[in-house]
C-alpha cells in the first residue's frame, strides 16, 4: 500500500489515524466512524459521495489543523480509533471462542462481485451485496477469511432514462487513487502482477486490496499493458454477454485468483465459491496437490472435496453457466493433462447428466468437486435438490446432498442510523452484539408507538427529500425533460402511504404487475384522504431489451398525468438509494414469478427497519411470513397467474393495507400499523441476519472442513 504520509501529506500528526481508518471499510458500518469524517465538513462529506479518501484529499489543511485543536472533536476521534483498533486487532472473538483457538489457514471466499459501499462501485446486485455482507459479518465474528474478486474499473453502469423512458447506460470509471482501495506491491516495490496459468497469449492481472474490517479482499484487474487488447477488457465489465469473454473472466477469477493468493504467500484451508463463476479454483487446488505434493488424483480429489464449499443462487437450469466443449478445449487441452486426466474425463467433470451434450456446466463441476453444497433459502434448497438429482442417481430427491442456508443481511450496514439510536435507548447497551438472539427483539414492545412512528416519518421525509434533490440536480446539470422531472418523484407526498419496489428489472420479477388493471389501481391511488403512491427503482441489464421495455412501461406510467404524480421512477439505482428506500417507504412490494426468486434480500433489509412486506410466497418470504408481519399472496394462482396475483394485491391493499395505515388515534399515531412494524422487526431481524447466516456456514460447513484440513 502507498504510504499514508504520501497519500495524505496534509494530515496533522494528531489525526494520522484518519488515514488508516479511511482505507478500511469498517467505517462504512459504524455511524460514529462516519461521523468522524462528516464532522470535518458536512457539505464536503456529501459532495465527495461519503468517500473518506476523497474527503481527506479535498479538505484544506486549515480545516484539518482546526480539528486537531478541537477538544470535542478529538474526544470523538479517540473513541472511534480505539473501537476500530480493538475490533480489527482483537484475537478474542466469537470464532476463536466457539470454533478453534488454534492457528488455522484462512477460508478463501471467491465471488464475481462484491457490494460493499457506493465509494467502490464494482457490484451489480443481490449476489454482490450478499458477498459484501458475508465479509462484513465474518469480520465482526472474527472468522478467518480472505476474499478474491475483480476490480471492474469501467464496470459500473450509470443509468440514465431518455424522455421516451428508454434506459441508456454510461460506464463510470473508478478513480482508483481516490477510493478506499490500495495497490499491492511486490518485493521490488512494484505493483504485484500475476500470470494466470491458462491462456495463449498469456493473461496477467494486477492486484489491489480492500480492507473490510479484519478481512482482506484482493481484486484483480486485467487492464494493464502486459495484456493484449482483448485480454485487457476481461475485467472491464461485470457479466460479459459474449460467451468466450465470459469463460475467460471465470478462468481469471478461479485460476488467476488462486495464483494471486499463492503469490501473496496466503495458503488457504477451505475454499468457498459464491456461485459457479469461480469454480475453476477447484482445478488449481487439484493441480497443487498433484504436482507440488505428489498426491494421486484420487487422493487430491478427496482432499479438495472435503475442504470446498459451494453456494448456488440460481433456481432455473438456464441461469447456470455452460461453455461449449470445443471452447473449453482451446483453453484446457494442456491443463487437464497436468491433472492426469484425458480430455473426456476432464469434460465429464462438468457434464450435466440431464443434458450431457450441452457443454461444460460450471454448477455441475462445482457440485462434483465439493462436499458442502447449499441453496440460499429453504425453497431454493428444495428446488436445487430436484434440479441436480441426476448427479446422484442412486439417491432419492430428498437425500441429495444440497442443504439450505438462507441468506441474511448485515444488520449494522442496513439498519437506519436513527432506528439504531432508538434501539440503543430501549434494547440495552451492546444490543448489536446480540442481534441474532430472537429474545432480544421482544424488548421492542417497550418502545412507545409515537417514538418509532416519529423515526419512521423522519426517514420517509428524508427519502423523499433525497429523491427531489436528485431530480433537481439532474434538471440543473443535465437539462433533462420536464416529463423526466415529473416521473422522477418531485410530486411525492411524505404523508401518503408509500409502496416501494426496487430490484433488477428482469421480466420474471414482474415490476409492472400492479398495473394489470389500471382503473382499479387508479381508484386505490386516488382514494380521497387515503392516497397511495409507489416508488420504483432499478436497472435492466444492458443487454436485456425485454427488461428495458418493462422499465420503459413503468416510466411512462410515472409521467402519465392520470397517475397524478403518485407513481415515481427514480433513476440510477445504487447502494445509497437502496439505503434510503429500505429505511423510508411504508410497504415493501415484491411479486416475482415463483419459484424464480432464490431468496431475495431487499425485503429482509426493509423488515429490519420496520417495513412490512406485501410479497408473493417465494424465496425467503416463505420462511419469514407469519401472518402478523406483513401480507402474502399467490400460493394458489392458476393459469392466468398475472391476473390472479394482481387481483390479490389490489384486494390486500383495499381491505387491509390502506385502512390499517390510515386508522390513527387522537394523536395521529396509527397504533395498529406500528404494531405491524414491530412484528416485522421482531420476527425477521435475528432470523434473517448475516450473523445467523455466517454462523450457519461456520457450523455446517467451515468447521468440519477446517477440521479435515488440520489433520
Amino acid at each position: 500500500m502507498d504510504s499514508l504520509d504520501e497519500k495524505f501529506p496534509q494530515l496533522p500528526e494528531r489525526l494520522k489515524g484518519l488515514g488508516e481508518l479511511a482505507f478500511n471499510l469498517w467505517w462504512s458500518w459504524h455511524p460514529a466512524a462516519r461521523m468522524v469524517f462528516k464532522r470535518l465538513g458536512r457539505q464536503a462529506w456529501k459532495d465527495t459521495g461519503h468517500n473518506p479518501v476523497k474527503l481527506l484529499t479535498a479538505l484544506p489543511p486549515s480545516v484539518l489543523e482546526a480539528a486537531a485543536q478541537d477538544p470535542e472533536y478529538l474526544r470523538h476521534y479517540d473513541l472511534v480509533l480505539a473501537h476500530f483498533r480493538r475490533d480489527v486487532e482483537n484475537q478474542v472473538c466469537w470464532f476463536t471462542a466457539n470454533v478453534t483457538d488454534a492457528e488455522c489457514e484462512p477460508i478463501a471466499y471467491f465471488s464475481l462481485e462484491y457490494g460493499l459501499h457506493h465509494s467502490l462501485p464494482f457490484y451489480a446486485g443481490g449476489l454482490g451485496f450478499l458477498a459484501g455482507d458475508h465479509l462484513k459479518e465474518a469480520s465482526d465474528l472474527g472468522t478467518p477469511l480472505v476474499a478474491v474478486g475483480f476490480m471492474y474499473p469501467d464496470g459500473y453502469l450509470r443509468q440514465m432514462i431518455n424522455p421516451d423512458g428508454w434506459q441508456e447506460g454510461a460506464d463510470e470509471t473508478l478513480d482508483r487513487d481516490a477510493a478506499p482501495i490500495s495497490r499491492v506491491y511486490n518485493d521490488k516495490g512494484e505493483q504485484l502482477v500475476v500470470q494466470v496459468p491458462v491462456g495463449d497469449p498469456p493473461i496477467f492481472v494486477s492486484v489491489w486490496k480492500v480492507m473490510v474490517g479484519r478481512i482482506p479482499l484482493y481484486l484483480m484487474d486485467t487492464d494493464i499493458e502486459a495484456n493484449n487488447p482483448d485480454h485487457r477488457r476481461i475485467s472491464n465489465h461485470l457479466y460479459i454477454s459474449e460467451l468466450e469473454q465470459r469463460l475467460l473472466q471465470e478462468i481469471v477469477l478461479g485460476l488467476g485468483g488462486t495464483e494471486v493468493l499463492d503469490a501473496l504467500g496466503i495458503k488457504h484451508s477451505v475454499l468457498h465459491m459464491n456461485e459457479g463463476h469461480p469454480a475453476f479454483a477447484l482445478l488449481e487446488r487439484l493441480r497443487e496437490r498433484i504436482e507440488a505434493r505428489q498426491m494421486t488424483y484420487a487422493d487430491a480429489v478427496k482432499e479438495v472435496k472435503a475442504t470446498s464449499v459451494f453456494t448456488t443462487h440460481t433456481p432455473v437450469p438456464a441461469g447456470h453457466d455452460v461453455f461449449p466443449f470445443d471452447m473449453m478445449d482451446r483453453y484446457f487441452s494442456h491443463y487437464c493433462s497436468r491433472l492426469g486426466l484425458s480430455r473426456d474425463d476432464f469434460f465429464d467433470l462438468g457434464r450435466n447428466p440431464a443434458d450431457p451434450n450441452a457443454g461444460f456446466n460450471m454448477t455441475a463441476f462445482a457440485l462434483r468437486l465439493s462436499d458442502y453444497h447449499n441453496g440460499v433459502s429453504a425453497k431454493h434448497g428444495e428446488i436445487s435438490r430436484r434440479m441436480w438429482q441426476p448427479l446422484w442417481p442412486d439417491r432419492p430427491e430428498d437425500q441429495v446432498p444440497i442443504i439450505s442456508i438462507t441468506n441474511g443481511v448485515h444488520v449494522p450496514t442496513w439498519i437506519s442510523p436513527k432506528m439504531e439510536l432508538l434501539f440503543d435507548r430501549y434494547l440495552g447497551a451492546g444490543w448489536l452484539e446480540r442481534h441474532d438472539d430472537p429474545a432480544l427483539w421482544e424488548l421492542l414492545d417497550a418502545i412507545p408507538a409515537e417514538e418509532i412512528w416519529e423515526v419512521h416519518c423522519r426517514q420517509k421525509a428524508k427519502l423523499i427529500d433525497r429523491i427531489r434533490e436528485r431530480t433537481r440536480l439532474r434538471w440543473g446539470n443535465d437539462h433533462i425533460s420536464c416529463t423526466n422531472v415529473v416521473a422522477g418523484g418531485v410530486l411525492l407526498d411524505p404523508t401518503d402511504l408509500t409502496l416501494g419496489f426496487s430490484r433488477r428489472f428482469a421480466t420474471y420479477k414482474r415490476a409492472d404487475l400492479i398495473f394489470h388493471d389500471l382503473e382499479r389501481l387508479k381508484a386505490i391511488l386516488h382514494k380521497p384522504w387515503q392516497n397511495v403512491q409507489i416508488i420504483f427503482a432499478g436497472k435492466a441489464h444492458p443487454a436485456d431489451d425485454p427488461g428495458k421495455r418493462l422499465l420503459q412501461r413503468i416510466f411512462n406510467f410515472a409521467r402519465d398525468p392520470e397517475m397524478k404524480g403518485r407513481i415515481a421512477f427514480v433513476e440510477d439505482y445504487g447502494e445509497q438509494l437502496s439505503q434510503y428506500l429500505v429505511h423510508g417507504v411504508d410497504v415493501w412490494l415484491n411479486n416475482p414469478l415463483p419459484p424464480l426468486e432464490a431468496c431475495g434480500t431487499s425485503g429482509m433489509k426493509a423488515s429490519l427497519n420496520g417495513l412490512p412486506q406485501l410479497s408473493i410466497l417465494d424465496g425467503w418470504w416463505i420462511e419469514g411470513f407469519n401472518g402478523d408481519n406483513g401480507w402474502a399472496f399467490g400460493a394458489d394462482a392458476g393459469d392466468d397467474r398475472d391476473a390472479q396475483d394482481a387481483a390479490a394485491i389490489y384486494d390486500i391493499l383495499e381491505r387491509q393495507v390502506v385502512p390499517l395505515f390510515y386508522t390513527t388515534d387522537d394523536a395521529g399515531i396509527p397504533q395498529g400499523w406500528v404494531r405491524l412494524m414491530k412484528n416485522a422487526i421482531k420476527s425477521n431481524a435475528a432470523r434473517f441476519s448475516a450473523r445467523r447466516m455466517v454462523k450457519e456456514y461456520v457450523q455446517k460447513c467451515y468447521q468440519e472442513a477446517l477440521d479435515f484440513s488440520m489433520k
